[in-house]
């Protein structure tokens, strides 16, 4: 267990090497975390430490580039969902400030022949890359294991929840996923009352995989309606569920709020959200029907994220 007993420390090295009877037993350790708090640390999860360092290196350098490397990279609006957004572009919470907070959203990578990429399908628009050396090449790297640690995950829930294993791989081959560096100034010496690094939410896709820096911020809210933090484990990443994943299942799994308070210095984390593809159909899974009736309707993947991403923008318009 962790510092905080609510959230659990599962290793997952055997989801990456091992056998059926290893896959078992972490797949019971992650749906009894899904099933609780939604949030749980996984060690063993395969993602270099030198990768890790890397990536935060670069993103380092970048939020601390000038207007000439930052401006030609804006975020090119919800329905790309890339780029810079700088910080106050986003409101995660309804009715707050918006979020003393910058971040730069990377997709997956697609060819320029790409059928969706030239057709101008939601989700699929080119990344736009700042000029940094190396920046793109270690984006790139780490989306690649991240995603590959992501579908192995799934792989585990699939068991868990009582479905062929192999569910959620064509559901995930080609998905909405977003790397996001994300950076979080110290706290002014007078700050906006009730301003948030990122305001209470619950995220939007599937899986989120987020490493940190080791400055603490992360604030979760339990079960029993408690704010507890959410410290850094050592070469652990923390993984939460989001709103997709819980409408597969019925509220067999229910994501979590948090919410992030603006640090004491300078704050930065790096985020995978693992969400569907655009076509995939979010529907609740026959395990989970209660009483034979399910909780939500079937929707398309991109409709619903889209749906979600809009109002966080919307007061930039």
């Amino acid at each position: 267990m962790t510092q905080d007993a609510a959230i659990p420390l599962i290793d997952v090295a055997p989801l990456l090497g091992g056998g059926p009877e290893g896959e078992a037993d972490v797949a019971r350790k992650l749906g009894r975390a899904c099933r609780d708090i939604g949030f749980f640390y996984i060690e063993g999860h395969g993602i270099p430490a030198g990768t890790i360092a890397d990536v935060f290196a670069q993103a380092q350098r970048f939020f601390a580039a000038p207007a000439a490397i930052k401006d030609p990279v804006r975020y090119t609006g919800a329905s790309g969902n890339r780029g810079h957004v700088p910080i106050e572009g986003e409101k995660l919470q309804p009715g707050t400030l918006p979020d003393l907070k910058e971040c730069f959203n990377i997709g997956l990578e697609l060819a320029s022949d790409d059928p969706d990429l030239l057709g101008g399908q939601p989700f699929r628009h080119a990344n736009p890359w700042p000029d940094q050396p190396g920046f793109r090449a270690t984006m790139l790297d780490y989306f690649g294991h991240a995603h590959r640690l992501g579908l192995a995950l799934h792989r585990a829930l699939a068991r868990d929840l009582g479905i062929e294993r192999t569910f959620f791989d064509d559901k995930l081959s080609k998905p909405m996923a977003i790397l996001r560096l994300l950076h979080y100034p110290a706290a002014p010496v007078a700050p906006r009352p009730g301003q948030l690094g990122a305001g209470e939410h619950t995220d939007y896709g599937n899986l989120t995989l987020l490493a940190t820096d080791g400055v603490e911020g992360l604030m979760v809210r339990n079960r029993a309606g408690q704010w507890i933090s959410a410290p850094t484990v050592p070469g652990a990443l923390i993984c939460n569920i989001g709103d997709c994943l819980m409408r597969w299942t019925n509220d067999v799994y229910v994501s979590t709020p948090h919410r992030v308070v603006s640090p004491n210095r300078d704050r930065y984390s790096v985020v995978f959200f693992l969400d569907p593809n655009p076509e995939a159909l979010v529907a609740c899974l026959p395990t989970c029907l209660k009483d034979g009736a399910a909780k939500y309707p079937p929707v398309v993947a991109a409709d619903y994220l889209l749906s979600r991403l809009e109002p966080t923008y919307k007061h930039t318009s």
